[in-house]
């Protein structure tokens, strides 16, 4: 027995680094060599605040406006790893998360569902669905602390170690200084645990109610001095005995031939309620004021959500991979005998709502449903065929196996990565790198006002040149500066929606404007050819002076 048991642990340890080192060669493969327009912003800003610390100012448009700086401890460690190892340094620092990422999803589904090859697999086909998401953004340190809280989580309500608490506590501290967006989406990972132990507690609420009327009862025996009174509560008592135990064979009952949804009682989720009410407080453990309470409602107020291509609703059809894994649901809770957990039914229904509101929070779904996935695979095969998960690990990590794997994991990755081999760390039709050397060496940038389009603003301002708007949408909305309207009189101009276009520029006193050579904005300026003049000119932008 002793020596079988050695043969499963040596089995597992060389599965593990197997999956392991794996799992961090296809995070490299995915990992995006050139830079997002939102990464720009984000190491001046980080300069910004070493230099000048947190002034809620914004120095980088023209418009004097204030800035709740969001993700500003983000920023500040983006700023030090460019300082130090410029964009090749970025994209090292993207890598690393990435890896951390995979590497931490595998862990949490293994210690949840005790079985590594489902892990592995699920872990692989949950970074493949997210290389889309993975950026040198602050979102992919709230990726890692989001698997860490639903880890930290299952494990305080499974062993109610002080550890886990500690990091439950520890982990919004750092979400509302990194990510503050997402802060109250941190207490949305506790609602389907706190909602399986209400609907427990409803569902024996009649067994309560029976239980404080029997206390009742015998306080009322001591009382009565007549043996007849005596004996009627005493009758009394027996029946609500009998009834509550006729109610808890039902449920026992219930429990161990529940038709798909599994309840289960937890006394932990009390303490874990307190948790969640003491992480409440966290939020002002920041230098933001209030802003991890209002950043999101202000943002969720505006028109800013309603025109970024990320906030939109998710289109079912449009989705392949997204429709996929709902299809992968369905079927496994359909067309076999497993079982969900109920708090699992209720993350899952949330987390599809949420994704069909904004395809930004698909991220999120596939993160968490991944361990959802995985726990219900697990089941399946645990019910179908017990031994059939360890037969496939002994045959992997044989020699035969090892290579097998390797060379399929291998493939896929060198497929990922071979796109990006030629790829700049900038690419030069999305950015106006010439054109903001021409500006810089042509104009006087601090007199000038440049009128510039939303996608490549992050961009100019890291190159030192003022702004009309860039991607920190909030920033240019009324929710966060009163009385501006920036972000709309954006879509305005650039949508040439309007017989206003010349009123709105000298609104802001444009002097100077730069597009995209295909942007509409241009057919407008090439009709009113008398009031621009053409600077400069290249295979994607463009410059034009306002006489």
């Amino acid at each position: 027995m002793e020596e079988e048991n050695k043969k499963i642990d040596k089995t597992k340890i060389r599965f593990n680094i197997m999956a392991i080192i794996l799992i961090a060669i296809f995070c490299f493969a995915i990992s995006p060599v050139t830079l997002q327009n939102d990464t720009f912003y984000t190491i001046k800003i980080g300069e910004h605040i070493v230099q000048n610390g947190i002034d809620m100012k914004d120095p980088f448009s023209f418009h004097d406006l204030d800035y709740t700086y969001p993700h500003w401890a983000y920023d500040v460690g983006i700023y030090l790893i460019y300082s130090i190892g410029g964009q090749v340094g970025i994209y090292i620092s993207t890598i690393v998360l990435a890896i951390t990422l995979g590497i931490i999803i595998y862990a949490t589904n293994v210690k949840l569902t005790k079985n590594n090859l489902t892990s592995f697999l699920i872990t692989i086909g949950a970074i493949y669905l997210l290389k889309d998401f993975i950026a040198a953004r602050a979102q992919l340190v709230t990726f890692i602390l989001f698997v860490l809280t639903i880890y930290f989580i299952e494990q305080f309500l499974s062993t109610k170690k002080k550890r886990y608490a500690i990091g439950l506590v520890i982990i919004p501290i750092i979400i509302a200084n990194v990510h503050v967006a997402v802060f109250p989406f941190y207490f949305v990972l506790y609602l389907p645990y706190i909602g399986e132990y209400m609907i427990y507690l409803l569902s024996h609420s009649s067994i309560s109610i029976n239980k404080i009327k029997i206390k009742r009862l015998h306080k009322e025996i001591t009382k009565k001095d007549s043996q007849e009174e005596t004996e009627k509560i005493s009758n009394k008592i027996s029946k609500l005995e009998e009834r509550n135990k006729e109610l808890l064979k039902r449920r026992e009952k219930y429990s161990k031939n529940a038709y798909k949804v599994k309840i289960t009682k937890n006394d932990n989720i009390k303490f874990l309620i307190i948790i969640m009410i003491i992480c409440l407080f966290t939020g002002l453990l920041t230098p933001l004021g209030d802003t991890p309470y209002t950043y999101l409602i202000k943002t969720m107020q505006g028109n800013t959500t309603q025109n970024i291509s990320e906030h939109l609703p998710l289109t079912l059809v449009n989705n392949l991979n997204f429709m996929s894994v709902l299809v992968l649901f369905i079927a496994i809770l359909m067309f076999t005998d497993t079982k969900i957990r109920l708090c699992d039914l209720f993350m899952l229904g949330g987390l599809i709502f949420l994704t069909f509101y904004s395809r930004r929070q698909e991220s999120i779904f596939i993160i968490i449903c991944a361990f959802i996935l995985n726990r219900l695979v697990c089941s399946m095969f645990n019910k179908y065929d017990p031994q059939g998960c360890k037969k496939v690990e002994k045959k992997m990590t044989k020699i035969t196996g090892m290579i097998t794997t390797i060379c399929l994991v291998l493939i896929i990755s060198i497929v990922e990565y071979k796109p990006k081999i030629k790829d700049n760390f900038i690419n030069e039709s999305s950015y106006p790198v010439e054109a903001a050397d021409y500006i810089l060496n042509n104009l006087d940038v601090n007199n000038i006002r440049l009128y510039n389009e939303y996608n490549y603003g992050s961009y100019l301002l890291f190159r030192g040149i003022p702004v009309f708007i860039d991607s920190r949408a909030d920033l240019y909305s009324p929710e966060f500066n009163e009385g501006v309207n920036i972000f709309t009189d954006f879509l305005n101009i650039s949508g040439v929606n309007n017989d206003k276009i010349e009123e709105t520029l000298d609104k802001y006193g444009i002097t100077h404007l730069i597009m995209y050579k295909d942007a509409k904005l241009r057919t407008f300026i090439k009709q009113n050819t008398e009031k621009y003049t053409l600077l400069y000119e290249d295979d994607y932008f463009c410059i034009y002076e306002r006489k």
